[in-house]
């Protein structure tokens, strides 16, 4: 018995119509060898004409049939080739848009690198130049981290440098400040801008230079960050400390600022006069949170060093960090318990 189930699995399946037309087949096949054994000849050649005919039928269907296979496999190759190539121009449209992008951000990093080879060019100290990789470098570093909706401004000259820039961004990105005073405006507005666009806080920046001033707020406003940033102009006027006036940025913009919690101090320039920065300290340390960070540029000239020294002197709970990379000093300011009880 189970041999007959082998035999039968084995034995190809038909259609009903096509197990129809195998019985019939069969039976004018017996009846033909009947009759031709019989002596009946004309009828066995009547079955097999038109077993014949059987055959001719079902060699006709089966010919239709394998031509609609052939048309449908055709339509079918020709929509798998309209899909293909539907596929292929999408992904063309794809590495197009990526490699424009792609060269958007090479485009501001080769400007970037011209920056660098003008110091070189200029025929720079040794110190400079030996500083070059160490620029680049954080140049790409920076570009890696943020992808800039606009052209950069560009860094050097009156602005951070990428390595200043580099470690600057990390101290937001770490210490994530909620509000952020910036003295002196320009490529890091932007920079500090995109830091807190991600970590969440708010930048002011104050400027005595107009339209410098103007320039920042129109690179903010490219870059989409003016809900962010926001650049004050603050001329100079004088700031009397210890008997003493000293130029320095109209206290009136900083009149609706508190719990300041992170300072760059990167003006007034020195060419506003001696001491430039000085009065810094004496003018925001009622405005600082009870802790703050504050990023003092330029830290290794005299005027900086000097300024430096006096308040870290002068000012409980103000006390200088180490410095990762750049040219600034990295400062942390603590409110005493006391102090921080009676501002409450």
């Amino acid at each position: 018995m189970s041999k007959l189930s082998r035999i039968r699995r084995r034995l190809p399946r038909f259609t009903g119509p096509q197990a129809v037309v195998m019985s019939a087949a069969g039976v004018l096949c017996a009846g033909a060898a009947a009759t031709a054994l019989t002596g009946r000849a004309g009828i066995a050649t009547a079955l097999l004409a038109l077993l014949g005919g059987i055959i001719l039928a079902a060699l006709m269907l089966l010919f239709r049939r394998l031509a609609r296979v052939q048309k449908a496999g055709l339509a079918a190759q020709r929509d798998l080739r309209t899909t293909v190539e539907e596929m292929q121009r999408r992904l063309v449209a794809a590495v197009e848009r990526e490699r424009l992008t792609a060269g958007d951000r090479h485009l501001e990093l080769a400007e970037a690198i011209a920056r660098v080879k003008q110091v070189t060019d200029r025929k720079a100290g040794s110190a400079q130049v030996l500083g070059l990789p160490r620029e680049f470098e954080a140049t790409v570093q920076l570009f890696q981290g943020f992808t800039p909706r606009a052209p950069m401004p560009s860094s050097g000259d009156f602005a951070l440098n990428p390595t200043d820039l580099l470690e600057l961004l990390h101290l937001i990105r770490t210490r994530q400040p909620r509000l952020v005073l910036e003295l002196g405006s320009g490529t890091s507005s932007v920079w500090i801008a995109y830091a807190l666009e991600k970590s969440g806080g708010r930048l002011v920046s104050l400027d005595h230079d107009g339209g410098y001033a103007a320039r920042t707020r129109a690179a903010l406003a490219a870059h989409g960050l003016s809900g962010i940033a926001e650049v004050r102009d603050a001329p100079l006027t004088p700031a009397g400390i210890d008997g003493r006036d000293y130029p320095w940025y109209d206290p009136e913009a900083l009149a609706d600022l508190h719990d300041i919690d992170f300072v760059l101090i990167d003006g007034p320039p020195a060419a506003t006069g001696a001491d430039a920065r000085y009065p810094a300290m004496h003018m925001i340390e009622k405005r600082l949170a009870d802790r703050a960070t504050i990023v003092f540029d330029d830290a290794g000239r005299a005027d900086e060093q000097a300024a430096l020294a006096a308040w870290t002197e002068r000012f409980t709970g103000l006390t200088r960090e180490g410095e990762l990379l750049g040219r600034h000093a990295v400062l942390a300011f603590t409110r005493p318990p006391a102090m921080a009880a009676a501002r409450v």
